[in-house]
């Protein structure tokens, strides 16, 4: 009986060891991200988190520019190379979603609660109800503005509900000579037109840009431009450098961008800036926002581990440590916080400010065809801004260019 017993309990030793051993493997993620070089330290650190909390699991960065990350993306996907972690942005969500692995299942098996984000951006990471990803930063499109230019012309401080005609009165006030009011950019034929109430697509989802509603509000920002001469136009295929670029040189007073740019551009000028939301209309203010995450490849071989992963890159120390960087305002509510007291310090308004565009936030309407809209906005606006075209004609012309 006692050799019995020995041999059983070194049986069951050696079971435990077994099963230690294994519980302990080495897994090594790779994660799919974009950024640059000045980038690469952020995300280093946000990595290191994972290994900290799970000695067993490192996570290493794959790091493209943005353009390529997007080029690369669906080619890594189809032959199999893909990372077993995926940044992915909810604008282009409908179109990769299907790469990613659904989560709610993860969430079950554990009790994850997904109400420590900020709702908006956890149904833009979503799609048909389902969610595919976390995220690490949220914001709504809001108008940059230049605090000493409009102390100088004696034009008053935006208010939290301002309409488009006082938008359109300040850009003409600040408008002289080659110092513009403005600077339109493409995708303020988006977010203005929706804070103004009109909706780019139909009942079912689908692109109708030119309905009466859209068509009249995008027409109010290009008379903006072709009329009112309050900006200069954006060259066609141009980014938002062009609007950015004029404010920071001071030689544009407003400009629309998400709270993303806040730091740069902060750090970028030489005046006092102040931040509002985009302009209303008849009705009450609303507002689209849109943010990035990170998901788990669907053809990943580590997807507990992965899972693992996600929580921490996603968890409050990693949101703290982009926050504090300035590099992101957090998906996660309670460390905002950290972003305001970093990127949004000396910036007039800015709480106040994001807090009533969270608060007046409509949903981001986008199906898979959503990138040639953005594509086609950008080629084709400014033949209506430089008077080539109307806006009605232009519309027209993108419309014909998407699916039905």
């Amino acid at each position: 009986m006692k050799l019995t017993t020995v041999l059983a309990a070194a049986f069951l030793a050696s079971s435990a060891f077994i099963a230690t051993a294994q519980a302990q493997e080495q897994v090594n993620l790779t994660w799919q991200m974009w950024g640059d070089e000045k980038d690469a330290a952020l995300w280093k650190s946000l990595a290191d988190l994972v290994t900290e909390e799970y000695p067993n699991i490192t996570v290493t960065a794959q790091i493209s520019g943005w353009t390529d990350y997007w080029t690369r993306l669906p080619v890594l996907a189809s032959s199999g190379q893909i990372g077993d972690l995926v940044a992915m942005q909810s604008m282009r969500m409908p179109s990769f979603y299907s790469i990613l692995e659904p989560l709610d299942a993860h969430f079950e098996s554990d009790g994850f609660d997904t109400s420590v984000f900020e709702s908006s951006i956890i149904a833009g990471l979503g799609h048909d109800g389902t969610q595919y990803a976390l995220p690490y930063d949220v914001g709504p499109w809001m108008v940059y503005y230049n605090r000493d230019r409009f102390a100088e012309a004696g034009v008053a401080e935006p208010a939290l509900d301002w309409t488009f005609d006082d938008f359109k009165a300040a850009a003409q006030k600040l408008t002289e000579g080659e110092n513009y009011g403005y600077a339109v950019q493409a995708f303020d034929f988006v977010a203005g037109p929706v804070a103004l109430g009109a909706e780019y697509f139909n009942d079912s989802n689908q692109f109708d840009v030119t309905n009466a509603g859209y068509a009249a509000a995008v027409g109010k920002f290009v008379d903006l431009v072709a009329v009112d001469k309050t900006s200069p136009v954006f060259a066609s295929g141009a980014g938002s450098i062009t609007g950015s670029g004029r404010f920071a040189a001071g030689g544009a007073a407003m400009y629309i961008d998400g709270p993303w740019v806040l730091q740069q551009t902060k750090d970028s000028v030489d005046f006092n800036i102040g931040v509002a939301p985009l302009p209303r209309g008849e009705g009450e203010s609303r507002f689209i926002t849109a943010g990035s995450g990170w998901g788990i490849s669907a053809t990943s071989q580590h997807k507990e581990e992965a899972y693992k992963a996600l929580q921490i890159l996603t968890g409050p120390k990693a949101a703290e440590i982009l926050a504090s960087a300035g590099r992101a305002l957090p998906g996660r509510l309670a460390e905002q916080k950290f972003w305001y007291d970093v990127a949004a310090k000396d910036v007039a308004g800015t709480h106040e400010v994001l807090d009533y565009m969270f608060a007046h936030s409509t949903p981001f309407r986008l199906n898979e065809y959503w990138n040639e809209f953005e594509n086609l906005i950008t080629q084709y606006m400014p033949l209506a801004l430089n008077g080539d075209s109307t806006t009605d004609a232009v519309l027209g012309d993108i419309q014909n260019q998407l699916p039905f």
